[in-house]
């Protein structure tokens, strides 16, 4: 039998968008890779010019087809918290899809933490956008629902997760040795410097 995400998989290769469940919302993924899609996404979501928007990816070695560093401060906070909240903000690669990093030179990825979404990105072998499914100022949706009442037939395939928790993930740039946090989330800053302060 095939698998859900083998469906959600042949959408995003064929540039259309999937609705899926994260550990806290549901995201709305296109193919990284593909400028067209990522087009697409912002064409539908209406997603504000001037904001990156986040990737998901497998692992390191994925999330180096994107980010042109890694320094070795990201990589132990990669090692405690992926899977999982925790968005690290790195250098782009040059090249990829404009919205991803809004001009601003970086790019934010993440190893997800639900099993759904893990599977995605897996069964894809690419990286995957995860801006929450809601149209700008919109509530992000913890239930499916609430995302197909959003965008319908504008999304090719819903991915369903149950009830999610909510919440955001933690956003941080990692710069030299030291993490700057953009957006308080689900990993405390607290929890951030101490791993790093181990060194």
């Amino acid at each position: 039998m095939r698998a859900p995400t083998d469906a959600a998989a042949a959408a995003l290769t064929a540039g259309a968008l999937v609705v899926f469940p994260t550990e806290t919302v549901y995201g709305l993924g296109a193919d990284a890779r593909s400028a067209a899609a990522v087009d697409h996404l912002v064409a539908v979501r209406g997603r504000e010019e001037a904001k990156p928007i986040l990737v998901l990816v497998r692992d390191l070695a994925m999330a180096e087809t994107v980010a042109a560093e890694i320094p070795p401060a990201a990589r132990r906070l990669a090692a405690r918290f992926w899977p999982g909240a925790l968005t690290l903000v790195l250098p782009a690669r040059a090249g990829l899809p404009a919205p991803l990093t809004a001009g601003s030179g970086t790019i934010g990825v993440r190893v997800p933490g639900h099993p759904l979404a893990a599977a995605l990105v897996g069964t894809l072998g690419a990286p995957v956008t995860a801006p929450s499914a809601n149209p700008p100022g919109a509530e992000p949706p913890r239930q499916l629902a609430e995302a197909r009442a959003y965008f319908g037939e504008r999304v090719a395939v819903y991915l369903d997760g149950g009830r999610l928790r909510g919440g955001v993930s933690t956003v941080a740039a990692i710069e030299g040795e030291r993490v700057r946090l953009l957006r308080p989330g689900l990993v405390s800053e607290a929890e951030l410097r101490a791993v790093l302060a181990e060194g």
